[in-house]
């Protein structure tokens, strides 16, 4: 058995003991293995043991796919050279240079986006994105993410606590919440399917991802910003900068260790700093989706590989569209705005009255995990929806709402 920090190798798997949120792990596992495979480490089984000795302890289980995180290779002094033999077998018939260098970059930033916009698209945050986080399948020849423990499905609200988070405070975003603190706990899981897109669109939490996503981006084109230290010197720069990359640049432009990566990302027009700018802005409105980012000019050019058919036609049909999660949102909220009016379309006073009668789920005890809370958001929505439609008796008494709740005599 060899040991891979808190993970160990046995034969061709890999084992992690987890506690405190090993079942939230193994839940996000087996939710990924089911919706978007590709995007993480082939996860295989996770399992309780416990035992009245000892406190009870979570098992998960991968199949080994290799042990080089990204963390590890933007270490070596060959990066990102190293990670082109990794990527091709082999080594590109191309002198040496900014060209060269880009191409394996835009590859590796390509990959660790398809790998964020499969867990957004299924409706996951991963809240934990950095190179340490990022492994390198060797049988796919691509870049997988690991470590779901502060994963949240929203959805659902699995893991997902409001006032509550987790970051890396190197590669965290300035928001410290992936949703406002005023967005209510999980629903049941009806009310939250419906709601989610809403909810999704108003916060855009995926973007909290994004950012760590620019940040990697950053340190692979500043060989001076990979180690930690510098990382945290460059994070007190940038909020000096009220989070402006463009202030930031101009006050960092002179320094002769900072030049490559300027000059790198200038190439091609300058579309490498327009998509990095378009990661690492303060709002997370601001920001572009993984998919949008997927359909960025930056990656117009193949890179070291070529996309699959259904990579090139999912793009293709993004940037033909530009619609993203918006058009689902826009559908729901419209026909919210449409209630309790005059006007046609909209949901029905039934419907609204179903949601109104739905009651949250009751549990004998309520842990600080988020398995446990998962379906308090009811609570707010119903509340809310109570409070609208009171607000409409009382100020329409309209002839449509009188015929729904028949006066007395």
């Amino acid at each position: 058995m060899v040991l891979f920090g808190s993970h160990w190798k046995e034969g061709d798997l890999v084992l992690k003991k987890a506690t405190e949120y090993g079942a939230v792990e193994i839940w996000m596992n087996e939710r990924v293995r089911r919706a978007c495979a590709s995007s993480c480490a082939d996860f295989v089984y996770g399992f309780l043991e416990s035992s009245s000795k000892k406190a009870a302890e979570y098992w998960l289980i991968w199949r080994f796919e290799g042990d080089a995180t990204l963390a590890d290779l933007m270490q070596s002094r060959d990066f990102p050279y190293n990670v082109e033999t990794l990527i091709l077998g082999e080594v590109q018939d191309l002198p040496k240079g900014l060209e060269r260098e880009n191409r394996i970059i835009q590859t590796i930033v390509r990959q660790i986006l398809f790998a964020l916009d499969g867990l957004h698209s299924t409706g996951i945050v991963h809240r934990d994105i950095k190179p340490q986080n990022i492994i390198f399948s060797e049988e796919s020849r691509t870049f997988k993410i690991i470590d779901l423990g502060a994963a949240t499905d929203l959805r659902v609200g699995i893991n997902y606590i409001p006032k509550e988070f987790l970051l890396d405070p190197r590669y965290a975003a300035p928001e410290q919440y992936i949703m406002s603190t005023q967005t209510p706990s999980a629903p049941s899981v009806p009310v939250a399917t419906a709601l989610s897109p809403v909810l999704w669109q108003l916060n855009l939490p995926d973007r909290f991802d994004i950012y760590s996503a620019g940040l990697i981006f950053l340190q692979m084109a500043f060989p001076s910003l990979r180690s930690d230290n510098s990382l945290i010197q460059f994070n007190r720069q940038l909020k000096r900068c009220d989070y402006d990359l463009v202030a930031w640049r101009k006050s960092a432009e002179p320094r002769s260790e900072l030049r490559k990566g300027f000059e790198l990302l200038d190439l091609d027009g300058g579309i490498g700093w327009e998509l990095l700018k378009s990661m690492v802005r303060y709002k997370a409105r601001q920001r572009l989706s993984a998919k949008a980012a997927l359909a960025h000019p930056y990656f117009v050019r193949e890179g070291l590989l070529a996309l699959s058919f259904m990579q090139t036609l999912r793009l293709q049909l993004f940037r033909a569209t530009q619609q993203d999660y918006s058009e689902a949102a826009r559908w729901i909220i419209q026909l919210m705005a449409k209630s309790g009016t005059q006007k046609d379309g909209g949901f029905t006073e039934a419907q609204l009255q179903e949601l109104r009668e739905i009651e949250p789920k009751k549990k004998a005890s309520a842990p600080r995990n988020a398995l446990a809370s998962a379906l308090r958001l009811q609570r707010k929505i119903i509340r809310t929806l109570n409070e609208s439609m009171d607000e409409l008796t009382r100020r329409r008494k309209s002839f449509w709402w009188s015929r729904w709740i028949p006066r007395e005599e």
